[in-house]
């Protein structure tokens, strides 16, 4: 699993159990309880594990706990994304031999390339992945604290995309004044600022942007506040302002989709006084346009029909329903989840899948009948 919203997967042959919620691996009763909580499922099944598969990030609690709990055993490491995808394939009864197109949004998720993912449109079986498109880079400033306070990632945003941090706007009047000169000199010289493709937080940016939530006391409180702004709107039509600039050609390396035309039309329409519910859906709208956009663009490539959702952004039912309505008027077989969550509390299915089909078939475990 990971390392927030943790459950672990045991497989056996076709057969997979996922935990219940053990929670946030940064506490050490939690790390416990996992332990207790594996074992204890070990004992109801009758499997033996032959492997344990983790996140490929290095300082994830979780992944650590593979490490010292592999006896032996092999560990093998998936990528964040890959497994999110995985998981959505296996949840609606896919082999796994074919690729799907995956999209997968959410806050963090460790690259490939060092960097945080989170806006990925990937081409995906269980047995590997091609990173199709993502969103553009921005930095991350000081990791955790631009998650705890959406106005640095929405300055972060406007200054990648070349636009002024006018003081008018909620989230610059929201940044300290003593904060915001050592944020911008932050952002210049990319002090502790890791690049991030996150979709969850472009999210942030605009919806303190839109001034809807400038501190989260909870996770994910700035993305959801603002879907419930989107659900308080009137029927709001299509603002083609609101876009992304896809680029370059794809010759091997994967499309950028740059939010920085989405980000100009936010602020001209803050700056206007435009309801922040009315901001809210002309954003959703544009999200779920670009996601039919380069989903099209893959399968004019590729050939690939079918589309998985998945992630924890797509816990926002606005996003996703609009994904998934569009998708099918464009041809398309949608995947989303019904049985397990689309966020990092289903991570642990598809690492088990993507970790047996690496090491060639069903996950090597002994089960009590096998042993009988």
């Amino acid at each position: 699993g990971g390392d927030l919203k943790n459950a672990f997967c045991l497989g056996d042959g076709r057969q997979a159990w996922l935990s219940a919620h053990i929670g946030d691996m940064d506490d050490l009763a939690t790390q416990l309880a996992l332990t207790s909580a594996e074992r204890h499922l070990e004992s109801v099944t009758g499997v033996r594990p032959g492997l344990l598969a983790a996140d490929r990030h290095p300082a994830y609690r979780s992944t650590r706990w593979a490490g010292e709990h592999a006896a032996g055993r092999p560990v093998v490491p998936v990528q964040h994304h890959h497994a999110h995808v995985a998981a959505a394939m296996a949840e609606n009864g896919l082999d796994g031999t074919r690729p799907v197109i995956g999209v997968a949004f959410d806050g963090t998720g460790y690259g490939l390339d060092g960097a945080v993912w989170g806006g990925e449109f990937l081409l995906a079986d269980y047995a590997g992945f091609e990173r199709f498109a993502h969103l553009a880079y921005v930095p991350l400033p000081g990791g955790d604290a631009a998650v705890r306070r959406p106005y640095r990632m929405a300055l972060s945003h406007l200054r990648a995309a070349g636009l002024a941090a006018d003081r008018a706007l909620p989230c610059t009047r929201a940044c300290p004044p003593e904060e915001l000169p050592l944020l911008e000199r932050q952002l210049e010289r990319e002090l502790n600022c890791v690049p991030t493709s996150s979709m969850g937080r472009l999210f942030d940016a605009v919806s303190s942007l839109a001034g809807v939530c400038q501190h989260a006391g909870y996770e994910a409180q700035a993305a959801i506040e603002l879907e419930a702004a989107a659900l308080r709107a009137p029927a709001v039509a299509e603002d083609g302002r609101y876009a992304f600039r896809l680029g370059p050609p794809r010759t091997g390396a994967p499309l950028t989709a740059d939010p920085a035309p989405l980000l100009t039309a936010v602020v001209a329409d803050v700056l206007d006084g435009t309801p922040a519910a009315v901001v809210a859906a002309r954003f959703h709208r544009a999200v779920a346009r670009l996601v039919r956009v380069v989903c099209a663009a893959a399968r004019g490539e590729t050939g690939v029909e079918t589309v998985a959702l998945t992630g924890g952004v797509f816990a926002n039912t606005v996003l996703s329903s609009a994904c998934a309505e569009g998708l099918r008027k464009d041809g398309f077989t949608v995947l989303r989840h019904r049985r397990i969550p689309p966020n990092d509390g289903g991570l642990a299915l598809g690492q088990l899948v993507v970790a047996a089909r690496m090491t060639g078939g069903a996950a090597p475990g002994t089960s009590r009948r096998e042993r009988e």
